[in-house]
């Protein structure tokens, strides 16, 4: 009876024995495919993580999905998995995969807002990275109560505060928390700049970013961002119409998203708070976001008694003191 006893119990621990080396060497074992490959994997906001191990079976990166959430619980890693798309090199071990998985080792995309974008060309950005829908990022940015909720009280949308730069974001992210990030930057590198804003100016904190959006799309040119904001200054201070013409453009498209096409004259007699051929002073609000160089600029204008400048057609342009001057460079450059 003692030696039938002893023998199951002996049988018994080897059986254990067994069990935990083979749970052992499934922790430990590379999934091994009939060749290395990468898997694209992607695991749902708020998927248990039953949901993933059924996930990473159904892609080929582990074997036993039920041991796999018992190696889960064991770490206890089961509600510290993050979500998102990953990019697993086979083979990989259970082990690496969960240390992944809790890491959040998530498939970061990389995005360029370029200088002078506004948030229908960021929106579309977005949208070609295949990080949001542009109508989505339309929707979000143009919310007045979430500009407000960042601090822009004065504004019915985030633009002008979305600061031109490379970004890394992951599918999963929040949308609200993308924009957040390119506010955020701007405010730190404008309140940096800030500091060194000409006393006598005039001009309120987010009148600069306006002036400064107004330059970015002028100026083809780096060099002639300060000579551009130092016409704009001199115009303000006479009570001159600024006839910048990408307000009007700005305008055009806010009421027409579609518009693309050249300016005619029936763009430039229409009223609205973007018209700056129709109204005096600044427009209603930023045009575009603008770089550091052109904040630079509307921070530190050139000292320079222009009131005028047309194109020349070659990414610089031509500056004129008096009407007279500037219709003769029109007429040369322009007709």
């Amino acid at each position: 009876m003692k030696r039938a006893f002893l023998f199951i119990c002996v049988m018994l621990l080897a059986a254990l024995l067994l069990a935990s080396l083979r749970f052992y060497l499934y922790c430990v074992t590379p999934h091994r495919p009939l060749k290395p490959a990468t898997a694209e994997v992607t695991i749902p906001e708020g998927a248990s993580f039953r949901k993933t191990a059924a996930i990473l079976e159904q892609q080929g990166v582990i074997r036993d999905p039920l041991l796999f959430v018992l190696l889960a619980k064991i770490k206890k890693a089961e509600y510290s998995i993050k979500a998102g798309q990953y990019s697993i090199n086979l083979p990989v071990t259970p082990l690496e995969i969960i240390d992944k998985l809790v890491r959040g080792e998530v498939v970061l995309i990389s995005v360029t807002i370029p200088e002078g974008s506004n948030l229908f060309d960021i929106a579309r950005i977005l949208e070609l990275a295949g990080l949001k829908p542009a109508a989505d990022v339309l929707q979000k940015a143009t919310d007045g109560a979430f500009a407000r909720s960042m601090g822009l009280e004065d504004n019915e949308t985030l633009e002008g505060f979305l600061f031109p730069d490379t970004y890394k974001f992951c599918r999963s992210m929040p949308l609200d928390h993308m924009l957040t990030r390119m506010a955020v930057r701007f405010r730190d590198v404008f309140a940096r700049e800030l500091q060194a804003a000409p006393a006598e100016a005039g001009l309120s904190p987010r009148q600069l970013v306006v002036l400064a959006s107004l330059v970015e799309k002028e100026a083809a040119d780096p060099a002639e961002r300060p000579v551009i904001a130092g016409v704009f200054y001199n115009r303000l201070k006479l009570g001159m119409r600024l006839e910048c013409d990408p307000t009007v453009a700005y305008g055009v498209r806010l009421e027409d998203p579609a518009f693309t096409g050249r300016l005619r004259k029936k763009h430039l007699l229409a009223a609205n708070r973007y018209n700056t051929y129709q109204i005096k002073g600044l427009p209603a609000g930023p045009i575009c976001n603008p770089g550091l160089a052109s904040l630079r600029a509307a921070l530190k204008p050139a000292a320079v008694d222009y009131l005028f400048f047309v194109a020349r057609n070659n990414g610089t342009h031509q500056f004129s003191r008096t009407l007279e001057e500037h219709n003769r460079a029109v007429n040369q450059y322009q007709r």
